[in-house]
Order: structure tokens, then sequence, then C-alpha cells
């Protein structure tokens, strides 16, 4: 296939990308960088591999079934207490927990053009909701992948001028590909594969690739798609922890992303600061939109509700995310008694939902000659076994264990 033809088939693994280079990933690669240089660039290639492996199959068995992964796991259980349970953790984890990081999505976006602007974050804030409304309202998919894409593309041309222009060390880099764990750095490799791996992309994708393709046909262009996407998603966020290493002493401690932007001006020159700042803003409009649109997919689908995005019922779900984000930043800031539920809930949720997948992509009554060989069997537990370990690091991380 010619790389005209590859690249034609870019869009909903671009989307997962879109999704999952937020405003929380490109914060926990700033300060990756800045405290621990290059040494914890290995743990991305990781990161993309497991996310690949997950994203593959939840496209596949959208792609072969018809069904998204909330109709899915919805469906699969005849025990009423079970299907229950799988609907509250869907739609908690999922529908409030992308509720309460709208905020940050939200906000992230406008501390980058704040930067570029001075016009402060809030009154950004409110605009950028608006516009992501006004895109998720008019429930044409291929237009608002298109826009997500070129967000995207944006988004990787900022991250990487800014890493050129900052002038990082190669060989540095380089060895940063060579595993190993400085002390005090578990907490940031796991912030890292846990901002990659994200539960509300499984959901996602087994939905936005029934938008785009037909059938089981289309499985050879889908993982064309996920490769492609979120190997450049990974790109991205190692452009970030590249810029922060190349630009900070190891060991500074970064809190603001839309400050790092300030700092690079004086050591980069202005543009450095502009393009990083413009990055920032494409991550957290494309999160702050794709966000509402994973969480109405799941949603509805967990419910047994219309998944059609002219939908009432699905305007109805993306709309309260979305509202409940914009208001967050009229109050001045994220509901943090949600975030911790969301934590929690999110916590329990993607460990199961993993099983769940590997479950499902086992069942010939399902995906007939499409279930899973050995080889993604296998993938797949290791990936399950690290994000078990994820969800048991948040909850110990909620209760103040760790």
């Amino acid at each position: 296939m010619s790389i005209t033809k590859r690249l034609k088939a870019v869009g909903p693994g671009a989307m997962v990308a879109a999704a999952f280079i937020g405003p929380g990933t490109v914060t926990t690669a700033s300060v990756t960088g800045a405290e621990f240089g290059y040494a914890l660039l290995w743990t991305m290639v990781f990161s993309i591999v497991a996310t690949i492996v997950l994203q593959e199959m939840s496209a596949r068995l959208g792609l072969v079934s018809g069904e998204g992964l909330g109709e899915a796991l919805r469906e699969r259980f005849d025990n009423q207490i079970v299907e229950y349970v799988s609907i509250f953790l869907v739609v908690g984890a999922i529908g409030v927990g992308t509720a309460a990081y709208e905020a940050g999505n939200i906000l992230g976006g406008a501390a980058g053009l704040a930067t570029i602007t001075g016009i402060d974050s809030t009154v950004w804030g409110v605009v950028m909701g608006l516009v992501a409304g006004l895109l998720l309202y008019t429930g044409r998919y291929k237009l608002i992948e298109r826009a997500l894409i070129g967000l995207v593309a944006v988004m990787a041309f900022s991250f990487v001028a800014s890493a050129i222009l900052i002038g990082p060390d190669p060989g540095a880099i380089a060895m940063g590909f060579v595993p190993g764990i400085p002390s005090g750095s578990l907490y940031l490799i796991t912030g890292l594969i846990g901002t990659t791996i994200v539960g509300y992309n499984l959901f996602l994708h087994a939905s936005n690739v029934q938008e785009r393709w037909s059938g089981p046909d289309d499985i050879g262009h889908s993982r064309i798609d996920t490769v492609l996407s979120i190997v450049a998603g990974g790109v991205i966020t190692i452009t970030i922890m590249v810029t922060a290493a190349a630009a900070f002493e190891p060991g500074t401690q970064i809190s603001d992303i839309g400050r790092m932007a300030e700092q690079l001006r004086p050591i980069a020159g202005p543009y450095a600061e502009l393009f990083f700042s413009i990055g920032i803003f494409a991550a957290g409009f494309t999160s702050a939109t794709t966000a509402p649109l994973a969480g109405a997919w799941a949603t509805t689908g967990a419910l047994g509700w219309d998944s059609d995005m002219q939908s009432t019922q699905f305007r109805a779900v993306w709309g309260t995310i979305l509202g409940v984000g914009v208001l967050s930043v009229l109050l001045g800031g994220s509901p943090v008694q949600i975030i911790v539920f969301a934590q929690v809930v999110n916590g329990i949720l993607l460990p199961i939902v993993a099983v769940f997948l590997i479950y499902a992509m086992n069942q010939r009554d399902l995906l007939g000659e499409y279930t899973n060989g050995s080889i993604a069997n296998a993938l797949g537990v290791i990936v399950t076994l690290v994000v078990v370990w994820l969800g048991v690091r948040t909850l110990l991380s909620v209760a103040g264990v760790l």
C-alpha cells in the first residue's frame, strides 16, 4: 500500500491520539522531562505498544460485531446484577469521569491561548466550550474527524518545532530509550503510561470505526490507522518530554504548563514559546471535544440508548459533559470531589474493561474468524497486568496510601 493510501486511512485512530494527548499528558510529560531529563523516554515506547494492542482489539470488535464497547459489555452477561454493575461502572467512570476532567481539558487549552494573547484563560475557556459544542452539534462525523486530524497535525508541528528550537542533545535522547528507573520516578512512569492508555478511548474507538468503515473487510485500514496514529501521538508526547529535558536542569519542578511555555522564551526565544503554547491549545481543544464524544458513546451504549450522533439522547449526554466542564471553568476550577470519584471508578473500570476486552476478543460467536490469536492474547494479558497495576496504584494514591 502506498504512503498516500496509508495516510488516507488515518481517521478514527487520530481521534484516539487527539484524546490521549490532552493537558494531563502535556503536564505529565513536561514534569517528567524537567525532573528526570531524558531518562524515562523508554516508558513511551512501552506505552505506545500497549495502547496499540488494546486499541486494535477495540477497533476490531467494533468493525466485526457492529457494536460499541458499551453495548458489548452490557449484552454479554445474562446475570442482571453483573449487568447493572457494569452499567454503573461505565456510566460512572466514563460518563461522570469525562465530565469531571472536561474542565481540565478546557482550562489547559485556554492556558495556551492566554499565554499567546494575554486574555484571561476563563474567557478562552468559555469560547473553547462553545466552539467544541458547535462542532459536536453538527453530528457530522467526517467534519469532526477532519477538524481533529487538523488539530493533531498542528499539535505535532508545534511540539516538534519547539523541541528542535530548544536544541536537545541527540546522544542523551538515544540513551533515554534504554530502560531504567531512577530513584523517585515510579509515580511518573505510572503517570505516563496512565495518560496514554485511556479507558474511554476503548469505547471511543469501537464506535468511531463504525462511522468511518463498514465491516471486517476494512480491518486492514483500521490497523494502519491505529498504528500510525498512536505512534504519532506517542512521538508528540516524546517531543514534549525532550523540550522540558533540554530546557531545564534535572530536578526542576514544574506545576503549570502555561508557565512552562512562558519559561521557554528566555531559553529559546519567543518562537519556542509560541509553538509550545499553540500545542497546548490544540491538546486541550482536541481532548475537550473527544472526551464528551467518548462519554456519549459509552453511556448511550451501556444504557441501551440511541447512539446515533444526531439523536437527542446522544446530544444530551455529550452536552451535559461539556456543560459541566464549562461551568467548572466559570466557577473557578474543577470539582475536586467528582474528580476523586472519577479516579476511583476509573481505577476499577480500566482493568475490568481490559479483561472484558480480552474475553470478548476470544468469543467465536461474536467475532468468528476474527478472534484473537495466541500472540494477541499474550500481548493483551501483559498489557492488562500493567493496567491492573495502574488501577491499584490509582486507588492507593486516592486513599492516601501512596
